[in-house]
């Protein structure tokens, strides 16, 4: 495996009994410093896809190689790997009894062994940049859901991941909150965050993603640049696909 790939499937099949092939054979390479946005229609295998690079949804057979780990090997700690893979889901799982600064902390002390000194600094630091410093006292029924996403974007950067895993992540927000957030992703992939997104949000996916993959029933069906994937899409599938969101 090349220096720079960080994350590697090989044949990965996630089957739930025997009839649904939720992943079927995904063959995949991410470099460090690539944004990769997967796209396609709603029960394509994108989110699982997604989830099983860090085993929330651990695939019925194949390999996840991360930085070099198969990390579906039994004798391999998980949770160290998850450390360094930040996870941003579609409903912001924040502590609804913690403030927002509480909930930034809690990993990096329990985890990382933290001081709270420490913590609290780089949290502060993480909210001032989303523009949220002055709600770190606040819980998180006090904020909108495009202020709880960013918090959640932040949360994971708490602790120094390698690599940041968005599922949908503004699929479950009013329209006039999801510009906020995309900015906030923008800057991650601008700043060389290996990122891999899957997201409904072609502009998106236009703008900032290096590669684009098009998933449909499990499988990869296209890989490419946004250009060759927007403008010259090989597949029949892909065409279509774009043709009913574009």
């Amino acid at each position: 495996m090349s220096d720079n790939v960080i994350i590697k499937t090989e044949n990965l099949c996630k089957f739930y009994g025997e009839k649904i092939h939720a992943l079927e054979n995904v063959n995949v390479e991410i470099k460090k410093g690539e944004v990769v946005v997967v796209i396609g229609p709603s029960g394509s295998g994108k989110s699982t896809f997604l989830r099983s690079l860090n085993m929330i949804e651990p695939a019925t057979s194949g390999k996840v190689i991360f930085d070099g780990v198969d990390i579906m090997s039994a004798k391999v700690n998980i949770n160290l790997h998850r450390q360094r893979m930040g996870m941003v889901f579609q409903h912001f799982n924040l502590f609804p009894h913690m403030t927002i600064l509480r909930n930034m902390t809690i990993a990096p002390m329990k985890l990382l062994k933290q001081s709270k000194a420490e913590a609290e600094t780089k949290a502060m630091e993480l909210l001032k940049r989303v523009g949220l410093d002055d709600r770190a006292g606040a819980y998180p029924s006090q904020l909108s859901g495009g202020q709880k996403q960013r918090v959640a974007i932040v949360r994971a950067l708490c602790m120094n991941p390698d690599v940041m895993l968005f599922d949908e992540p503004t699929s479950a927000l009013d329209p006039e909150m999801v510009g906020e957030v995309l900015s906030v992703m923008k800057q991650l992939a601008e700043e060389g965050m290996t990122m891999v997104v899957v997201t409904h949000e072609m502009g998106f996916a236009k703008e900032v993603s290096n590669r684009i993959l098009f998933m449909d029933e499990g499988k990869i069906l296209e890989d490419g640049s946004p250009e060759q994937i927007f403008n010259n899409p090989q597949n029949e599938r892909t065409k279509d696909f774009l043709r009913k969101v574009l």
